[in-house]
């Protein structure tokens, strides 16, 4: 199967993206993982304004194969939520590069973008 991907996001080894624009990070799941996750049934999203640590799992989506904690990629405060999802979380599936993106982070530190892959490295992973 051919997976998407793109030079001009991170991603974690978790199958999270990221796409960075100066400090406010949007994030999503890759189509990889949502391929293994099966179709998505229900997002228990985090609240804006909620400060999240790199490494920490701050929420977590339900599809038909496995609940999916979602590990937050960098450091920062949740300034948007992409309500959305609430009521259509097919969308993930359908779209997870546009509509489909998750949250979006204001990050305290660059430095955290270290620990995430490019895309060369995520194609080689997956």
């Amino acid at each position: 199967m051919n997976f998407i991907t793109s030079d001009e996001f991170y991603y974690s080894q978790n199958g999270e993206w990221v796409l960075v624009d100066e400090n406010l990070v949007t994030v999503g799941l890759t189509d990889f993982r949502l391929y293994q996750l099966g179709e998505v049934l229900f997002l228990d999203l985090p609240e804006e304004g909620k400060l999240v640590r790199q490494g920490e799992v701050f929420f977590s989506i339900e599809s038909a194969k496995h609940i999916h904690d979602f590990v937050a990629p960098v450091t920062g405060t949740i300034i948007e939520v992409n309500q959305y999802l609430y009521d259509n979380p097919d969308v993930l599936n359908d779209d997870p590069f546009n509509e489909g993106w998750i949250v979006k982070i204001e990050m305290e530190n660059e430095k955290d973008l270290a620990t995430l892959m490019r895309s060369p490295e995520y194609r080689q992973q997956i």
